[in-house]
């Protein structure tokens, strides 16, 4: 989304709007263990990824959507989640040809997309301003301003990290539907293992030929490799993401590569 937008209606199905500074927020308490990512759960992926079509083809730049629920639950893993996004678009930044949009929900109805970005230092600028706030999810609005954007130009995939799930599971379906029809594949990482995210959760990288993938503090090296993978295959397509396997941290992409035979 180039721009601001104004505020949405907080009682509205509106899209997100531009990203303000948020203000710092006591962190929420965190209980129980969360299981780390199993290699079933990071075969299923990279097979997902194998089934979608290379993106920036006929040398236009990649653009990729990055959203994020800023849902008080997450706070305690904010920082691993700003470690992920620095790991994702490290190798972009070698390659070029990246748009990121940040895009975030949180709070009463508060649900906001920055313009779109090609300098990962200034995504995580602006991630860096963002704290997070008591309220419930808002993935279906997330998934109409991807279609939104799709529909006004070329978005080669979204990645969406979360841990819950509050909203009717066949409405937000319906929208990562529409998102599908447009070519848009949805890759979410689920912090923990709520029930309810899990089941919706794989059932949105069902309908757009994304994936799903769970994981923790444990398993966030091997996520941050997969997560640059998408990144860069979003950015350049298989020869990028075999140029990125042949360098020194390229695990991610030689994983992907090897089921893309």
């Amino acid at each position: 989304m180039t721009g601001h937008r104004s505020p949405p209606d907080q009682k509205s199905e509106t899209a997100p709007t531009a990203t303000p500074t948020g203000q710092s927020q006591p962190p929420a308490p965190q209980a129980g263990q969360v299981p780390a990512t199993s290699d079933a759960d990071v075969a299923q992926f990279i097979a997902r990824l194998k089934t979608t079509a290379t993106p920036a083809a006929g040398g236009r730049r990649g653009r990729l959507i990055f959203a994020m629920d800023a849902t008080m639950s997450r706070q305690p893993t904010w920082d691993l989640a700003l470690g992920l996004q620095s790991g994702m678009f490290a190798e972009v930044k070698t390659i070029g040809g990246l748009d990121v949009q940040l895009v975030y929900f949180r709070g009463f109805g508060e649900c906001r997309a920055s313009r779109w970005v090609a300098d990962p230092a200034e995504l995580a600028g602006l991630m860096t301003t963002v704290q997070c706030r008591g309220g419930q999810t808002q993935l279906g609005k997330v998934l109409m301003h991807a279609r939104a954007e799709a529909e006004a130009g070329v978005v080669n995939a979204m990645v969406y990290v979360g841990d819950a799930m509050e909203e009717a599971v066949d409405d937000v379906c319906a929208r990562a539907g529409a998102l599908a029809l447009l070519g848009v594949p949805v890759f979410l990482f689920q912090e923990g293992d709520n029930l309810p995210a899990t089941v919706a959760f794989k059932e949105i990288a069902r309908i757009t030929r994304g994936a799903h993938c769970r994981f923790d503090a444990g398993s966030a090296r091997q996520l941050r490799d997969l997560l640059a993978a998408v990144a860069v295959y979003a950015a350049g397509g298989r020869r990028a993401l075999e140029r990125l396997s042949q360098s020194r941290g390229g695990d991610g992409a030689r994983q992907l590569l090897g089921q893309m035979k």
